[in-house]
């Protein structure tokens, strides 16, 4: 199946629009969730060559993340302060109504000349949708919500009327007046969604434009990616879902430099808070039938970046870290999504050592970047 191998990798960063930033350490973390650091972060990320921002969805205080920023209205709000930046909303099925959010993100698109972009996150704490009042599935029933929810997005973006009898939701006659902005190749605002089970690549082959992983090594994406092409070829898609890495990036002057600030990571590490972490999310790999669920085979030292980040062991110097991404994108890997210690000093050297020398290597192996078509 075809592997979009002329496109340019692309690069994302986790926005820190939840306190805490992205490690439960008590090592310094030069970072800020409030909205004017975050403004100023967006445009210097825009600048560095990172072509999306992907926003955190937490309803309620948990494990590091005391304070919180709603994910959309905050997505909206760096959209409208940056020019060229694609904003992804994260969002939970069971909080939203598809037709609600489909308006929405419709209306976003506009103002936004076509820049916004949706991740749709099944749920992993069980304590944001009780306190809410919410029922909680389990595992693999809340991705067969998530599966309706992206079934309904795309029938209310490109239907002229849509109609939807779910198990979950119901869509009758449903008219969306105007449709989010289209052209060649992107009919609608991009559906990421992501996960490490069974049920998630399901999801990811069948309906997903994006499929987020957490951290991985080189034989875990191998895998995933068999994975999703098998599933996308079993449901007759064209072309397997572009893939997503998530990973923690550690850039020094030498490799042993890097190395010492992941040991002093994990030496601070919040260990009440980073056992707390686990003791929620275990529920999410061992709920699922085959055990395959995320942060299944985690250990505590994983844990201490959320999303597995170490794992992808973006580690090393400029030059280490460029080879490691390039040989993720020979594998198939579309996106990186990075996350930092000091968000806006890392970022921005992150553009100016590490990008120029993966497009160097892209073009030695290749892989050299087509155009990017123009937004409308």
């Amino acid at each position: 199946m075809p592997n979009y191998p002329t496109e340019p990798l692309r690069f994302a960063y986790w926005v820190p629009n939840v306190s805490g930033g992205l490690v439960t350490s008590t090592i310094e973390q030069r970072t800020d969730w409030s909205y004017d650091y975050n403004v100023a972060l967006a445009r210097i990320a825009e600048d560095a060559g990172f072509e999306y921002a992907l926003t955190q969805v937490r309803y309620t205080a948990s494990y590091s993340a005391a304070y919180q920023h709603e994910s959309t209205s905050f997505s909206l709000a760096l959209l409208l302060a940056t020019q060229r930046l694609k904003v992804i909303a994260a969002v939970h099925p069971g909080m939203w109504q598809p037709g609600v959010l489909a308006k929405w993100l419709a209306t976003a698109d506009h103002l936004s000349n076509g820049r916004v972009a949706v991740n749709i996150v099944s749920g992993w704490l069980k304590e944001e949708f009780t306190k809410l009042g919410e029922p909680w599935l389990e595992h693999d029933e809340r991705y067969r919500r998530s599966a309706e929810f992206i079934e309904a997005l795309r029938a209310v973006w490109t239907q002229d009327s849509a109609n939807l009898a779910g198990d979950f939701y119901r869509l009758r006659d449903f008219r969306l007046q105007p449709k989010p902005l289209s052209w060649e190749g992107r009919p609608h605002p991009e559906i990421f969604q992501g996960g490490n089970s069974t049920a998630a690549r399901i999801n990811g082959g069948r309906l997903s434009d994006w499929y987020f992983s957490n951290g991985n090594d080189f034989d875990g994406v191998s895998a995933q990616l068999a994975d999703l092409r098998r599933v996308a070829a079993d449901a007759g898609r064209i072309a397997p879902p572009r893939f997503g890495l998530n990973g923690f990036v550690i850039v020094r002057d030498t490799e042993a430099e890097a190395r010492e600030v992941l040991r002093e990571i994990i030496a601070k590490a919040d260990v009440p808070a980073v056992q707390g972490f686990e003791s929620a999310v275990r529920q999410a790999g061992a709920s699922t039938v085959d055990r395959r669920g995320m942060w299944a085979d985690s250990t505590f030292e994983d844990l201490v970046q959320y999303n597995d980040g170490f794992r992808t062991q973006l580690i090393g110097t400029a030059e280490q870290v460029a080879e490691r991404i390039v040989a993720y994108r020979k594998l198939g890997v579309n996106l990186i999504l990075a996350g930092f210690l000091h968000f806006q000093e890392e970022v921005e050297a992150f553009g100016r050592n590490v990008v120029p020398l993966v497009r160097e290597l892209e073009s030695h192996a290749g892989l050299a970047p087509v155009p990017e078509p123009a937004l409308p």
